[in-house]
């Protein structure tokens, strides 16, 4: 099937590392043209490189999600390299897996801030040139947290059932301009190699602490398939929601978790 994605335009946040890097090399394959936003530089450039060596035409542009100053910056300066945005990944993400009562404020606010203030920015930073261009694509990952809630992720699914519901709002409100929006909830999905995380990712930190090989295989046994999932899973439905083949598509959210969640 050809998805029509050579030379489109696509922004990846947090596209240096796991999921992210995932998406960018899958747009690489298609011929696409990619913009790694992401907090570090150095990843984001690194993988920049792989997806060249794929074909593709790629850069990394340093992007706090956050920073709505930052966001804009980064979409015009897409704008002025690529002169198109056909695509955006909001894909950036964090969390600790923590119970409620044991996280502090701080740490709830860094969850809100990535989590939902990061979509909301860089979704509205795009939405002005699309509505213009009556096109674009908007897919953000989500998770199967904020579809069910998940046991030690309460602010983390709140922000990302957030998500869901704004983009659901949002597919309604846009759809007149020929704008898809659409989110792809993954479940656990660890990096397979250190190498393809950066120093900014949570799986630097405490998550890889508890999702330790022995922790992986215990999680493994909740899903259906009885395994956990691969960044190229996830990338994989993202390319494909990105495409002109689902151009019928549009306010819906798809679990690519391994059956762990049947809604």
């Amino acid at each position: 099937m050809d998805l029509n994605l050579a030379g489109k335009t696509a922004i990846v946040t947090g596209g240096g590392s796991n999921i992210g890097r995932a998406i960018v090399l899958a747009f690489a394959m298609e011929k696409s043209n990619i913009v790694i936003a992401d907090i570090d530089e150095a990843q984001g450039q690194k993988v920049a490189k792989e997806a060249v060596a794929l074909g593709a035409k790629a850069e990394a542009i340093k992007t706090d999600v956050t920073s709505f100053d930052s966001v804009t910056a980064m979409v015009k300066n897409t704008l002025e390299d690529f002169e198109k945005i056909d695509v955006l990944v909001n894909n950036v993400g964090w969390t600790l897996d923590r119970l409620f009562v044991e996280k502090s404020r701080s740490e709830w606010e860094k969850e809100v801030n990535i989590n939902f203030w990061g979509v909301l920015n860089c979704t509205r930073a795009v939405l002005d040139h699309m509505i213009e261009r009556k096109y674009g694509k908007i897919i953000s990952i989500g998770s199967d947290a904020g579809r069910m809630g998940e046991y030690r992720e309460a602010v983390y699914a709140a922000c990302k059932g957030g998500v869901i519901a704004m983009s659901k709002s949002l597919a309604r409100e846009l759809g007149r301009y020929g704008i898809n929006i659409n989110v792809v909830c993954p479940g656990v999905t660890v990096p397979e190699n250190p190498e393809h995380t950066g120093e900014s990712s949570m799986w630097k930190g405490p998550m890889a602490q508890v999702f330790t090989p022995e922790a992986q295989e215990k999680a493994a046994k909740a899903y259906p398939l009885r395994r956990l999932g691969k960044p190229e899973d996830v990338a994989s439905a993202v390319v494909f929601l990105a495409s002109d083949a689902a151009s019928f598509i549009t306010g819906q959210t798809i679990s690519v978790s391994g059956g762990y969640t049947m809604m």
